[in-house]
């Protein structure tokens, strides 16, 4: 082929260039909207959980164990990739350790001490905050969020403040949801973080290393429990919900959600986020026998009608 031919394409090919890659990033949208969601229901069971094991478990031994068996369920999977990447992993150790304090030993931690005075369906509804400041994070990072996506995130944060409000906007918060708020900011900067995690970490190790970052900083503040309020006592009633947390809502909901982010970004997957309310409220009145009222349901179909807006 002539050389100027390749170097001089017709408009009509740089178009064909230019639109091939559509179908893929299609799949990825769609893709990463799906790993956000299957998340978002898999953490709305640990806020449920979390409530149901209060008065049994204190807030810090849920943490500490959550992670303990997280790490038995990713260690086949993902020990040896993080064992190959230990010169990179150490080489972005400050890196590791900020997600670490956020997304392992804090926002968990502070989850389970709301729980201590905070309905179930009420964590829901200030967590389903916190993807607007994942939005917040992404706009100062010069990521254009677009019309359609804020105004679907107004509308559902509007959903929120009346399903909080009891059909009113209200902004009257208690210890727990003031706990609840600071897990909230906790996790969307964690979010936020997961954006511009170095290319050349693999997923599962970063996970792997995240987690044992995480338990180790946990670690003290256990020791400090055991001697204070004393082990929990071992029961299927506390070691069943904790199994539950440790697989499916850490190393399950933990890897879909970092690859969401690497697909879709954490502004659009924290869009999906927001039909955790939703999924509390259901799964709180099934296990927990926590109602719902009918204006709280007017509230939810706000939630859902903005997330559609702002995913879509």
């Amino acid at each position: 082929m002539d050389p100027a031919a390749r170097t001089h394409s017709s408009p009509g090919a740089d178009r064909v260039k230019r639109t091939a890659p559509r179908p893929r990033l299609g799949l990825g949208l769609g893709l990463g909207i799906a790993l956000a969601a299957i998340a978002t229901v898999v953490w709305s069971g640990s806020f449920v959980t979390s409530r149901a094991l209060h008065d049994s478990v204190p807030p810090v031994q849920q943490a500490f164990w959550r992670w303990v068996v997280a790490l038995a369920a990713l260690a086949p999977f993902a020990a040896r990739a993080a064992w190959r990447q230990r010169h990179v992993l150490r080489r972005h150790l400050g890196f590791l350790l900020l997600a670490s304090l956020l997304g392992i030993a804090a926002y968990n931690t502070l989850v389970n001490q709301a729980a201590l005075s905070t309905s179930a369906g009420t964590m829901g509804m200030i967590m389903a905050a916190s993807p607007v400041l994942m939005a917040v994070y992404e706009r100062v990072g010069g990521v254009r969020l677009g019309v359609r996506r804020i105004v679907g995130m107004l509308i559902a944060c509007a959903g929120v403040l009346l399903l909080m409000g009891g059909g009113r906007p209200s902004f009257d918060f208690g210890a727990g949801d003031l706990w609840m708020a600071g897990a909230a900011a906790c996790f969307a900067s964690y979010s936020a973080l997961l954006r511009h995690k170095p290319r050349e970490i693999d997923g599962l190790a970063f996970l792997f290393a995240a987690f044992v970052l995480g338990t180790a900083m946990l670690l003290p503040a256990y020791a400090v429990s055991l001697a204070v309020q004393g082990p929990f006592d071992p029961t299927p009633s506390t070691v069943g919900p904790i199994l539950y947390i440790g697989v499916f809502s850490s190393a399950l909901a933990f890897f879909a959600w970092s690859r969401a982010i690497a697909l879709i970004g954490a502004a659009r997957a924290g869009a999906v986020y927001y039909l955790q309310p939703v999924c509390v409220a259901a799964l709180s009145y099934v296990v927990l026998g926590e109602g719902t009222s009918p204006a709280q349901l007017l509230c939810m179909a706000l939630i859902l009608g903005g997330v559609v807006l702002s995913a879509g």
